[in-house]
This record gives structure tokens, sequence and C-alpha cells, in this order.
């Protein structure tokens, strides 16, 4: 291996990060199979309710393909971790693409409404498109030197940033394109753009983890110590997510701006893309569960501004900009946490662990809807803004209390 110069370490980490052979190709092809993820449920919304004048009937489809996708996923990915990416990710696509289809043409055609919850659940199938690329560049930059840790972080981070990026653009592509041409349209385009993505993703084999076929020896992710708690950490923190969306969206509706709502949300994302890149770009901590305990402890203090925004009351743009800065800690959080969920997760079952934690996001998002719901409706959508402020609390004492118990040696 060549010797790293004094020029190469000055260089931008992310030149450094994409000069890697075969790492352009790949995020190529799984940026344009991700960006569908942010479209499919605003689609399927505004299809499902603008032929069925029902928000209740599109609301409960679209949580019944979370619930599915929370159900498949993790098993999706052990197939992928033990049998390869191309091998299984085409195929699962192909099944999800589908469905995807299958509503299309239900809703089209007037089917029952029983055949849009079918549909849709076999759109659960979807691999972790985020998952596989994180395990790619994992393999890329595999080992325990300060150099593969430092590029592991970028990339960590990197992947964060494009996680934002997507489901920012994602809505607003799929609001326009159901209403300038049809209401099908977002979602027959994002199944083109997965299906075209996971096959460009997949041609990449120079790139691709080995497949690790089950052995008696091996150990669920689940069992290793410090997984669990983790896992914690990631629900809770889907809570932070699901219930700002939710009071957000009241909160705009509250005050007349409903149609606004979209984009203050986009403005938490951004904060969190923005930040995501400059946490790449600084050499973090050495210890990595003080480091999570720090970024989450950053999120619990940004996530108050919000809620003083909110009760000072009278206008969108305070909450407005108090989310672009509360976005700012979110994104190093989840690149942390990705990171300890590396270094947890047993050999060949990386992709299943990384599963494991989106899923454990979704469930939190699910009930910090569910709960920022309720709160809304009880006192208030000012008040609503705790939610996310004790979720973020509950993150930050779980972090904290589990830190020993993630200081496992990394990966080899």
């Amino acid at each position: 291996m060549p010797q790293t110069t004094p020029l190469d370490r000055r260089q931008n980490p992310y030149i450094r990060l994409f000069r890697t052979p075969g790492a352009r190709a790949f995020t190529l092809g799984n940026l344009v199979a991700r960006l569908p993820m942010g479209m499919f449920g605003v689609s399927a919304v505004i299809m499902i309710a603008g032929a069925r004048g029902s928000y209740a009937l599109a609301g409960a489809v679209t949580a019944t393909g979370l619930a599915a996708t929370a159900l498949v996923a993790p098993w999706t990915a052990r197939l992928v971790d033990r049998h390869g990416q191309a091998r299984i990710a085409v195929p699962a696509t192909t099944v999800a693409v589908c469905g995807s289809l299958a509503l299309v043409l239900c809703v089209h055609f007037g089917a029952p409404d029983w055949t849009l919850f079918a549909a849709y659940a076999a759109t659960a199938t979807t691999p972790n498109t985020g998952g596989m690329s994180r395990a790619r560049w994992a393999h890329l930059h595999r080992g325990s030197s300060p150099e593969a840790a430092a590029a592991l972080h970028t990339a960590n981070s990197f992947e964060q940033a494009a996680d934002e990026l997507c489901f920012m653009l994602g809505p607003v592509a799929a609001a326009f394109l159901c209403s300038a041409l049809f209401p099908e349209a977002g979602t027959l385009v994002g199944a083109v753009l997965l299906m075209t993505g996971i096959l460009l993703f997949a041609a990449q084999r120079t790139t691709e983890p080995p497949a690790a076929p089950r052995t008696p020896a091996a150990k669920s992710p689940l069992r290793t110590r410090g997984f669990a708690p983790l896992l914690a950490v990631f629900l809770a923190t889907g809570a932070v997510f699901g219930s700002l969306e939710v009071v957000t969206i009241a909160y705009a509706d509250g005050l007349g701006h409903r149609s606004a709502a979209g984009g203050v949300l986009a403005l938490q994302a951004a904060g969190s893309c923005v930040a995501g890149l400059l946490y790449g770009a600084v050499r973090p901590a050495r210890s990595v569960p003080r480091r999570l305990v720090g970024c989450v402890g950053a999120m619990t203090v940004l996530m108050c501004l919000p809620l003083l925004a909110a009760r000072a009351g009278g206008s969108l743009l305070a909450p407005a900009a108090a989310l672009l800065c509360a976005g700012a800690a979110t994104a190093p959080t989840m690149v942390t946490g990705m990171t300890l969920i590396q270094r947890l997760t047993p050999e060949g079952r990386l992709n299943e662990g990384m599963t494991l934690a989106v899923t454990a996001i979704l469930g939190g998002i699910a009930a910090g809807s569910a709960i920022g719901g309720q709160v809304i409706d009880q006192a208030g959508a000012e008040m609503g803004y705790l939610i996310p402020v004790c979720a973020a609390a509950v993150a930050l004492v779980v972090s904290a209390a589990g830190s020993g118990r993630y200081a496992a040696p990394p990966r080899r």
C-alpha cells in the first residue's frame, strides 16, 4: 500500500473516500434506488385519498406497509448477508415493484379496499438500500487502524446526509409528479427508479461484501452484548422524528399554514444533512460510546428550541428556524449510532444488524406519531413539542446507561 503523504492528509476526506475503487459506481446506483424511499408514502396517500376520498384509508394502508416492513426487512437483510447482495436484492426488489404496480392497478380500477392493503404490504420486501451501501463501505474499510476508522466515519456521515437528502427531496418530487401529471405518477416513477437503481447497484460486484453462509456458531446481532440497549436508543430517536413531524404539521395547521408544513420539516432535514457532511469532515473522538452520549445530549438540548419557539407563538418563522438548528444534532447521533452497530454486529450479519436499527427507528417513528397526536388533542400543538424533548431525554439516559456495554472491540 502506498505511503500517505502530508498533502493526502490535508485533502478533503470526501475526495479521499470516493477515490476508493468502485465507490462512485455503487454510490450512484444506491442513490437512484434510495430516492423513492421518500416518494412512496406520499405518493400512496395522494393517490388513494384522491381516488377513494378518504385520508383515513390512505393512512391505514401506508401504516400497514410500515408494519409489514418492520416484520419483513430483518429477514430480507438476513438473506442478503447469507447469499449476497446481488442475489437477493434484485428479486426482492422485483417483488416490491410488483406490489407498487399492483397498488396502482387496484386504485385505478376501483378494486376492493382490502386489495390495497395486500398490494402495499408486498412492498415490504424492498431491501434496505442504505444498509447495503454502508455494508460495502464497512467491507472496503474494514480493520481497526485509525485510517480505516476515519474513512468509515466519513462514509457513514455521507450515507446519513444522503438519507436526509432523499427524504427531503422525495416527498417534494412525489407531490409534484402526482399533481402535475396524474395521481399514479409518483408511485410509477418511484418504482422505475427503485428497480433501475438496484440493478445498477447490484451490477457492481467488485465492491460487494462476500456472502456469509450460516454456521452453527453464527450469533444473532440481538444476542450481542450492548446491541439491545443500542436499539433502544434508535427507538427513542425514531420517536423524536415521528413526534416532530406530526406536531409540526398540527402547529402549522393551527396557524393556517398547513401547506407550509412540508417546507418547515424540510428545513429540519436540511440542517441534519449539512451537519452530517460537516461531521464527516472532522476526525472524531476515539471513544465512540462517549461520542454517542455527547451527540444525544446535544440533540436533547437542541430539541428544546422548537418548544420554546412554539411557546412564543404567533409565527411559523421561529419554529422553522428552531427546527433548522435542531436538525444539526440528529445526523451526528445517527452516524455515531450506526458506527456502533457496525462494531457490535457479528461478522457476516452486518446487513441484518443495520436493518434491525432501521426497524427500531421505524417503530419509534410510529410510536412518536401516535403519542404526539394524543398530546396535541389533549394539550394543543405547542405542548406537543414537549414529546421530542422527552424522547431525546430517554435516548440520552439509555445511551449513558449503556455506554459501558457498547465498548466492544471493532469487528474484524
